[in-house]
Formats: structure tokens, C-alpha cells, sequence
């Protein structure tokens, strides 16, 4: 499973003019399931995400969490996270997972979330996505859980 975690002072996202999901200070979460990917993997990413020390601390240095700071998680389903454009200049996806599979582990995902974390908002699986944000730093940071068996 891949992500790319973005610190953010705020960040929302709109699909066909409504906004879905909005944060103020946090993680915003680029989200992309991978063929082979299980919810194992996704609870994986999920424990590294909430733990990941990527927030300033007292002194200015980067030593708090989002669950510390009492931030925001936005997560956003990102198949293109997986593309490959070794053969060329047009990206191939067949490394993401099937979109029935996607959506079951990105909806798996954001229930663990909200089960372990007070504030988490959402895009919209599959649907045409605006994207917002605030990137503060700019803290852009990629994560990778490879599947336990490919």
C-alpha cells in the first residue's frame, strides 16, 4: 500500500462543487492500494501514519505526531500513486489494485482511522477530486507497506 503524507495547515476537497472532507492543521493522505494488498497492509500504513513524527516540537524540531498535535487526517483515494513509467511517457496503473478491491481497502482504512483517530475526513472514492491544500514545511513525505506475500 502507498501514501504520500502531506503536512498541512489545512486542506479540503471538493467533488462536483461540494466539498467532502475539510481539515485544518494535520495529515492530508494520498492513498493507493496495490495489487496483492490485504487490510493487514493497510493497518500497517495506518500504525506508521499515526506515529509518524513529522510535526515541530517546542524547540522546532520534528518530534510530534498527528495524534500529539491533535491534528486532522484528510485521506484521499491516489490510484495513480502507483504508476509505472519506466516503458514510456504515458503511465500504466496495472501495479494498483483492481477498483473493487481498492475501494474495500480504502474504505477499511478510513474505518481502522476513525476507530483510532478523533478527526478523519474523506474524498470520494473514484469520483473526479479538487484537491486544497496548505502544505506546511513543505513536509511532503512518501510511505510504502509492501504486501506481506506479492
Amino acid at each position: 500500500m502507498l501514501a504520500l503524507v502531506q503536512r498541512v495547515s489545512q486542506a479540503h476537497v471538493v467533488v462536483e462543487g461540494q466539498t467532502t472532507g475539510r481539515i485544518g492543521q494535520g495529515l492530508l493522505v494520498l492513498l493507493c492500494a496495490e495489487r496483492g494488498d490485504s487490510a493487514a497492509e493497510g493497518e500497517r500504513l495506518l500504525a506508521k501514519l499515526l506515529k509518524l513524527r513529522i510535526f515541530s516540537d517546542d524547540a522546532g524540531k520534528m518530534n510530534r505526531s498527528v495524534q500529539v498535535v491533535g491534528g486532522g487526517l484528510l485521506i484521499v483515494s491516489q490510484f495513480t500513486l502507483a504508476a509505472d513509467t519506466s516503458a514510456g511517457n504515458r503511465p500504466s496503473f496495472t501495479a494498483a489494485a483492481a477498483p473493487e478491491d481498492g475501494r474495500r481497502l480504502y474504505d477499511d482504512f478510513v474505518q481502522r482511522a476513525r476507530q483510532l483517530h478523533p478527526e478523519v475526513q474523506t474524498g470520494e472514492f473514484a469520483a473526479v477530486m479538487q484537491v486544497h491544500l496548505v502544505n506546511d514545511g513543505p513536509v511532503t513525505i512518501p510511505l510504502r507497506i509492501p504486501p506481506a506475500n506479492p
